[in-house]
């Protein structure tokens, strides 16, 4: 039988996960899958830590240098998170010849051109499963499922932490800082929670799924990001009422040779299959020019969700007789303008208050008109107070260019007392 020596760097959530599986499913990959994957090095400071997970003492190390030179070690998973030490243990690992699986999103996506040429060079395996969905089999969808596709477009909920936020406020009309809080309670948010409500972590999951799909490198800088932290349940709500579900949606879209791709909150229908994914539940939509429509669903985050992903890669390693690298250029931090879109086009949810007074609807109807935006729905609510008028507005598809200046204008009418919000909508 296949004999599998694994180092393990890191003992944190997902890597505890990953040693919990291997350990506990040692006789089941035998059995199944034909090897014997044995976890030779934990790679971890804390001590207490790894005496809780029953990690042999004598198994235990922080010399990197030992461990990459045991010829016994075939693979070593990363789990530090962040740029370093990560990317020096990894660039070491594959220098000696060691695969490397990781579930860093962050470094794959910023140093990913810097990992494989070293893989390649030194007949190494590079596996990222995990970065991207947690325990959801995206990344092998891209590279071993849809291969008679090309991608059209990728729109996914991709961070558990922010869909668990706008579920609450969703659902029970919870604020957002008090749905933050919850998340943090449960473990679903950092309490540094910026990476996911700002958006970087979905930005880096997206940069990874794109560069798959469409066959060249997307850089992270490419991805235009925002985060929900200033989403306000009222939109929520009048958003429920023109049949539509807020979501923060990494969306890439290839249309005429050139990518579109940005992270931002987005309405949907509540008819659209991600409408119904909630809590900290993640779920990617993909739409293939053969195949068509395809949604993968699943648990984006934890222990033993993502630990999944990381042995997955771990047994798809060991069973490789050789490794496959990408087919295209990805030594280059920035692909070419011309491979991008200059500008990306959306329908648009506009709420603003507005004075009660005759004349102020069709200012504002004229200026979305000079900008050719034109309205599918207004919709406009009872007056709450002496402040004025909610009143909101839905656009057809238009340029973003063209909706920023059609807003511009709109503030400086007369009438128009505040721009409160400016979502888009998604089909």
């Amino acid at each position: 039988m296949k004999k599998i020596g694994v180092a393990l760097l890191g003992l944190g959530t997902v890597g505890g996960g990953t040693y919990t599986i291997l350990k506990e499913k040692r006789e089941f990959f035998r059995a199944v899958e034909g090897v014997d994957i044995e976890v030779k090095y934990v790679v971890e400071k804390n001590l207490a830590r790894c005496a809780a997970f029953g990690v042999p003492e004598e198994i235990v190390t922080c010399d990197i240098d030992k461990v990459v030179a045991d010829p016994s070690v075939n693979i070593v998973a990363e789990f530090f998170g962040g740029i370093e030490p990560a990317k020096s243990f990894m660039l070491k690992a594959l220098k000696n010849g060691k695969s490397v699986v990781t579930a860093n999103k962050e470094l794959f996506s910023k140093y990913w051109h810097v990992l494989e040429p070293v893989a390649k060079e030194n007949g190494a395996g590079l596996y990222f499963e995990a970065t991207c969905v947690g325990g959801v089999p995206i990344i092998r969808t891209l590279t071993e499922g849809v291969q008679a596709n090309e991608i059209l477009s990728i729109k996914g909920i991709v961070n558990g932490t922010t869909n668990y936020i706008l579920s609450a406020m969703t659902e029970k009309g919870t604020p957002y800082a008090e749905a933050l809080k919850e998340a943090q309670a449960l473990g679903f948010a950092e309490a540094d929670p910026t990476a996911d409500v700002e958006g970087f972590d979905a930005t880096y999951k997206i940069s990874i799924l794109s560069t798959l799909a469409y066959h060249k490198k997307v850089p992270v800088e490419r991805v235009y990001r925002e985060g929900i932290s200033g989403v306000d349940v009222a939109d929520i709500n009048y958003g429920r009422e023109l049949g539509m579900t807020l979501k923060l949606l990494a969306i890439s879209k290839s249309r005429g040779g050139k990518i579109e791709i940005r992270v931002h909150p987005a309405f949907i229908s509540c008819k659209h299959p991600l409408a119904a994914v909630s809590g900290s539940f993640n779920a990617v939509h993909l739409i293939g020019d053969s195949v068509g429509d395809i949604m993968l669903y699943g648990r984006g985050a934890g222990a033993l969700p993502t630990g999944s992903a990381i042995v997955s890669d771990i047994l798809f390693a060991a069973n490789q007789k050789s490794h496959r690298y990408l087919p295209f250029d990805n030594t280059t931090t920035v692909t070419a303008d011309e491979d991008f879109a200059p500008d990306f086009t959306s329908k648009y949810y506009v709420r603003m208050t507005v004075k009660d007074e005759c004349g102020t609807l069709g200012r504002i109807a004229a200026a979305f008109g000079k900008y050719n935006v034109s309205i599918v729905t207004v919709l406009q609510k009872d007056a709450t107070g002496k402040d004025g008028v909610p009143l909101i507005f839905v656009t057809h598809e238009t340029s973003e260019q063209s909706a920023r200046c059609a807003i511009e204008e709109v503030k400086s009418l007369k009438g128009v007392i505040k721009i409160n919000s400016v979502i888009r909508v998604e089909d």
